[in-house]
């Protein structure tokens, strides 16, 4: 072949490749994640089997809670709205990738018409059927990196079902680990309404025997009707959290209902704390790479824009006057084209809709990292709040322990005649007080606990 004539063969060969070189774009590197979490020097590993499963809160071994999870999968209808939106962006995807293919369509068609010349009027008609074919070159990757934008999308949205899968299941969790607390907090007031009404009685008659005054009964009802009250409020707090329980599983709380536990799960054992997991387990955080995925091939899309656009056409069929005689070699017709089509003038919107679409391939970088500097921050906070969460329940079970001394001796006196009814009082409130701040200490410890698996034990989608 002529060297001439691979001139411009060559020539085009190296624009093209330039094109494609300029319209693809990639985002920068993921960050690296330090080796250890800074507080998790004092916990200790643990085997590998007992690391954080993909049912992250079963640690905590409770068949209710395993039971409600269930339910929550197939009845939550967030998750249902989220599923519906991973169908549309999978059908987006689908749609940009038939884009790369060409078009086929069939057609047929009946013409009559009628022309007068010199006099003479005459009517002829014409029948058709053809089949056309169209296909846009992809030479600089529009078409390419409009299929990395869907499928980018597309993985976005599967990683927020995730991540909104793994949030409903620890607000579920927290609603649960609550709703026992309530429970237990309600046992407790019970215990103390039908201890409040013995000394209540005892008192009255005492006072009846002269051996009170009249002030140790008030004071004595004033503490039984205060429990009473204390009592009825956890009622309806436990009511409103097993209403939450329903909503969260997709039930009207007319159909929902658990059975009274005064009984908090035990805390789990903390899982193999190893940073590098957060980028490899987190959805909320492939969800916004997968958005930074899609911002830098939106630049590619942008980018292509300011190439000519080429197409290949392509038709045949036949055309006569007669259907009965139509498909024959001399009604034969067809077609061949090929179109080239370059932006000359648009008033720079191909140049702002480039510097838009690296802005927004910016923004999405540092929506990133900030998710995972978040993501970090999290853990850490997680782990700073367990073991002090351990320190304050063993000093507060410590001081439950005193004033339940205290209280027992403090009723010895009052019934020996040596203190007044205001000391046993006294020292109710502070038993009640020290015994609902352990069951608070322990909802808190329960609670933090269920948020540290939550933000180490999350699971991507499958790609």
């Amino acid at each position: 072949m002529p060297k001439t004539a691979l001139a411009p063969l060559t020539l085009a060969l190296a624009l093209l490749l330039a094109g494609c070189a300029v319209t693809s774009q990639r985002p920068p590197a993921e960050p690296m994640p330090p080796a250890a979490f800074k507080g998790s020097a004092e916990w200790q590993r643990v085997p590998a089997d007992m690391a954080v499963p993909e049912a992250w809160w079963t640690p905590f071994r409770d068949p209710v809670l395993d039971g409600l999870q269930a339910e929550l999968v197939v009845g939550n209808q967030n998750l249902a709205a989220s599923l519906a939106q991973v169908a549309s962006t999978r059908a987006v995807l689908a749609a940009s990738s038939a884009a790369i293919w060409p078009t086929l369509s069939v057609g047929g068609g009946a013409t009559r018409s009628a022309s007068e010349s010199a006099g003479k009027r005459t009517t002829s008609t014409t029948d058709s059927l053809t089949a056309n074919a169209a296909w846009e070159i992809d030479l600089w990757g529009r078409l390419s990196e409009a299929v990395k934008v869907a499928g980018a999308n597309y993985s976005a949205s599967q990683a927020d079902l995730a991540a909104l899968r793994l949030s409903a299941q620890a607000t579920l969790t927290q609603t649960y680990f609550a709703l026992r607390t309530a429970e237990a907090q309600q046992a407790l007031l019970e215990r103390t309404v039908t201890a409040d009404q013995r000394v209540l009685e005892l008192t009255q008659t005492r006072h009846a025997g002269g051996v009170v005054a009249q002030t140790d009964v008030l004071q004595a009802r004033t503490q039984l009707r205060s429990a009473q009250a204390q009592l009825s409020e956890m009622r309806t707090q436990r009511a409103q959290l097993e209403h939450a329980l329903a909503t969260l599983v997709g039930k009207l709380p007319g159909q929902f209902g658990l059975l009274p536990s005064a009984h908090l799960p035990e805390l789990p054992p903390v899982p193999d704390l190893v940073p590098s997991t957060l980028l490899a387990r987190r959805p909320d955080l492939a969800a916004a790479r997968a958005r930074q995925v899609s911002a830098y091939a939106q630049i590619g899309v942008a980018d292509a824009a300011f190439f000519p656009a080429v197409g290949l056409s392509a038709s045949g069929g036949y055309r006569g006057a007669s259907w009965s005689h139509l498909v024959s070699a001399p009604n034969l017709v067809w077609s061949l084209g090929a179109a080239v089509t370059a932006p000359l003038f648009d008033g720079g919107q191909r140049r702002l809709a480039s510097t838009q679409a690296r802005a927004s391939a910016d923004a999405a970088t540092a929506n990133y990292r900030q998710a995972v500097l978040t993501a970090f921050q999290e853990v850490e906070d997680n782990l700073v709040q367990l073991a002090e969460s351990g320190v304050e329940l063993a000093l507060q079970c410590d001081a439950f322990e005193a004033a339940e001394r205290n209280l027992d001796l403090v009723l010895a006196q009052y019934r020996a005649g040596t203190v007044s009814y205001l000391n046993v009082s006294a020292a109710q409130t502070a038993a009640l007080s020290a015994e609902g701040s352990v069951l608070s200490s322990r909802n808190r410890q329960l609670a933090v606990a269920n948020q540290l698996l939550k933000n180490l034990g999350g699971r991507l989608p499958p790609q």
